[in-house]
């Protein structure tokens, strides 16, 4: 080996070397530094959340996970009810860490933020006391009544009954209609028509249509044959489903000798 080429080697080897203890170094450091700096648990997404997400259900895809006070983003949840009345503005991807600023009130987000899966926004409108003008506010609850008309199935009768039933139940109002002004309870005109905004499902929303356009119109004041009722905010419940028509209405609470006095001894309507 001649000279020069021993130093050439030399020269590597001692280069090396010098890369090896720099990186030995900086490891070292780096890990008194983390050693040294202290830990704290954050959230983040355990699947992606995507957008328009509920808060109460994006609580149940976050896990913890522990990093440096230096790793935490701005706006970190530091507990999970602090988006539960929120949805997510924006989609959050698996294991990205899960902040505030991620999230929008409902209010914010407008209609559309308190819709998911099958729910839909369906404005109607009717008179004030049908859709309860000045008591409903947002957030309430209402069950849709409707009563019809419709002939006898047979050719021969020339009979048109009629039947009331509740249609619909435990609809939350997305937007409540305004309240009539003094005047408009005074003077105003008997066929000013308030609209309302109620999220009913897909499936929902044919009924809810199909009352409004087919139920009996009122004898007097033409109000259609639909109306709004409000349901308690404590404890509601439901009675069993019934039917209510002439005969049931006049039928109802009476003794069975009354009753054959009133339809003859077959009961007949």
């Amino acid at each position: 080996m001649t000279y020069r080429v021993r130093n050439i080697v030399i020269a590597v080897v001692l280069a090396a070397l010098a890369a090896l203890m720099t990186s030995y170094y900086v490891t070292n450091y780096k890990r008194h530094v983390q050693q040294g700096e202290q830990h704290v648990q954050v959230y983040v997404a355990s699947q992606d959340i995507p957008a328009g997400t509920a808060g109460t259900d994006a609580m149940r895809m976050l896990k913890k996970k522990d990093v440096t006070r230096s790793a935490v983003a701005p706006g970190a949840l530091s507990k999970p009810d602090e988006i539960k009345t929120k949805i997510a503005s924006q989609r959050i991807y698996a294991g990205e860490q899960v902040t505030v600023n991620r999230f929008s009130t409902v209010s914010q987000s407008g209609i559309q933020g308190s819709l998911k899966g099958t729910l839909r926004a369906y404005e109607i409108a009717g008179t004030s006391n049908q859709v309860l003008a000045g008591i409903l506010k947002a957030g309430d609850h209402v069950d849709v009544v409707a009563n019809f008309r419709y002939k006898s199935a047979s050719a021969a009768s020339s009979l048109t009954y009629a039947a009331t039933r509740i249609v619909l139940r435990n609809l939350k109002v997305l937007r409540a209609p305004t309240a009539p002004g003094t005047g408009s309870k005074l003077g105003g005109s008997f066929d000013t028509k308030y609209p309302i905004v109620l999220a009913v499902t897909d499936n929902q929303s044919q009924k809810l249509l199909f009352a409004s356009h087919n139920s009996e119109q009122a004898n007097t004041g033409g109000d259609p044959g639909w109306w709004l009722e409000l349901r308690p905010n404590l404890s509601p419940a439901d009675s069993p489903g019934s039917l209510e028509t002439m005969f049931t209405m006049l039928r109802d609470g009476l003794s069975q000798r009354q009753a054959q006095l009133l339809f003859g001894k077959l009961g007949g309507s």
